[in-house]
């Protein structure tokens, strides 16, 4: 049945500002070609002729803004609409290049129009909405139209949704400069891929993120420490642009979790964590995408310091469950070990995995068996931190929420198999002076997994990409566990 499709693909005519939205299953592949025309997918251009390919249940949407025809190959679901917010985006996109061109102007010193009595500010967009709002895909779509404008542009990108993981694994916030459109292939690469842990050989590899491990998928699990990544982000993000002028101007893009966006009212740490990310990443531009309440509240709050743009959430966007998310998680996982690799469908030859040869996109990793000893492995807080305001009355913690604890493998309940732990730098060796809580502030520069613990031998065996040395090394523990598919 699979050859028959595949000998037969189906063929779609999209006219003028419309979009082919597509999902696919779990276990399959599905293959698009543009035949002829002008499509992309969340501004990512596609060539005509090229075979791109979709796997690990993506779910995205081909836009065209002048018609295009397209083949198709194995189609779960799908459908075309013409009744798309990409008109508000490109206006968008508009606005923010006119930002740039003028904080351009200004650093070098170029006079300005008499008529134009605008700000110079360099766009710094922070992009908010609730669930299933679509707020990864404008951010891709905004970061992609700047680098595909011709300009030179590097925006940052930002992300500090610890569920979505970016470049990293689930459990991480972290920002690359973007010089390259970023492709949609599959959710298990949300933001292109990364050359931490890409073969060298992928043009991608421009992309180095800097991330921080914050280690759980939920804000309020903890949040004063997450209001302390976002902060060391923000640090390292101004770090750069006072190094680099020019590649300031072009701005940043930060996406967030919907947590940020909803939530009891009489829980606050929302509000904290979002005037972090204003003051961390020194935003200009607050963007609410599809609620209308949280653009009251943030008008009322943020109205009268920087602008706040309310857009319309795309029709296509897909709400979906938790064992979904958990699955993509695993994804993730599992791709930053292993690579990524989608099967083509039947029949189909030399296909691109976002612009990439499907061979460049696998990984071995290696088992090293270690001594307890070799790695020192912290957990940030208590395991089951109940939220403060859960406390019992007059009770206070016996560890802070903030208080690096080392770990016993040894331990009956250390909770180390299985473990997703992120390996840290090293401590700056220029600072004379160690502090209790250093392990925050220390850059992740890849993860480890824990799949056995031998106690008798005071040995643990463990998986990472790459083969190394660990002694001496230190790693922090979070709540995500390895799953073999």
């Amino acid at each position: 049945m699979s050859e028959q499709k595949a000998a037969e693909p189906k063929r779609w005519e999209l006219g003028p500002e419309s979009e082919y939205r597509f999902e696919v299953d779990p276990g399959v592949s599905l293959a698009i070609k543009l035949v002829q025309g002008h499509a992309e997918i969340f501004g990512f251009e596609l060539a005509e002729g090229k075979v791109y390919l979709f796997g690990f249940e993506c779910k995205a949407a081909l836009y065209t803004w002048k018609g295009c025809v397209i083949e198709i190959s194995e189609p779960s679901t799908e459908y075309i609409s013409d009744e798309t917010p990409m008109r508000t985006y490109a206006n968008l996109h508009i606005a923010l290049e006119q930002m740039r061109v003028r904080a351009l102007r200004q650093i070098r010193g170029s006079p300005v129009p008499s008529h134009d009595t605008s700000k110079s500010d360099p766009p710094r967009v922070l992009v908010l909405g609730p669930e299933h709002s679509g707020k990864t895909t404008v951010c891709k779509i905004l970061t992609n139209y700047a680098v595909r404008s011709g300009q030179g542009w590097s925006p940052f990108l930002v992300n500090v949704d610890p569920s979505e993981g970016g470049w990293a694994a689930p459990g991480a916030i972290s920002v690359a400069p973007v010089y390259g459109p970023i492709p949609t292939a599959s959710p298990a690469n949300p933001l292109g891929t990364a050359a931490t842990t890409a073969p060298v050989s992928l043009s991608s590899n421009a992309l180095l993120p800097l991330a921080y491990w914050y280690g759980h998928s939920e804000t309020k699990k903890n949040p004063l420490l997450m209001d302390r990544m976002i902060r060391n982000l923000g640090e390292n993000v101004n770090d750069r642009f006072e190094l680099d002028p020019e590649g300031r101007a072009s701005g940043l893009i930060v996406d967030t979790p919907s947590s940020f966006a909803t939530g009891p009212a009489a829980n606050n740490h929302r509000h904290k964590l979002i005037k972090a990310c204003i003051d961390a990443f020194k935003i200009s531009m607050i963007v609410v995408v599809g609620h209308e309440k949280l653009n009251v509240e943030v008008q009322r709050t943020y109205g009268s310091l920087l602008s706040v743009v309310k857009i319309p959430k795309s029709g296509g966007v897909v709400e979906v469950d938790y064992s979904y998310r958990e699955r993509v998680r695993n994804y993730e996982m599992h791709t930053y070990m292993y690579g990524q690799v989608i099967h083509p469908p039947a029949g189909i030859t030399n296909a691109t995995l976002g612009g990439e040869n499907l061979t460049d996109l696998v990984l071995s990793p290696s088992s090293t068996v270690i001594n307890f000893g070799d790695l020192h492995i912290y957990r940030v807080g208590s395991d089951a931190m109940a939220p403060s305001d859960a406390l019992p009355v007059g009770a206070a913690r016996t560890v802070s929420e903030m208080q690096p604890v080392l770990v016993d493998p040894a331990s009956p309940g250390s909770g180390l198999l299985n473990a997703v732990l992120a390996l840290l730098a090293p401590p700056n060796h220029d600072e004379n002076e160690r502090y209790d809580e250093e392990v925050l502030d220390l850059t992740v520069v890849g993860f480890l997994v824990i799949t056995n613990i031998d106690i008798p031998k005071r040995k643990m065996t463990v998986l990472a990409p790459n083969r190394g040395s660990f002694i001496g090394r230190t790693a922090v523990i979070g709540s995500y566990e390895w799953q073999d598919q």
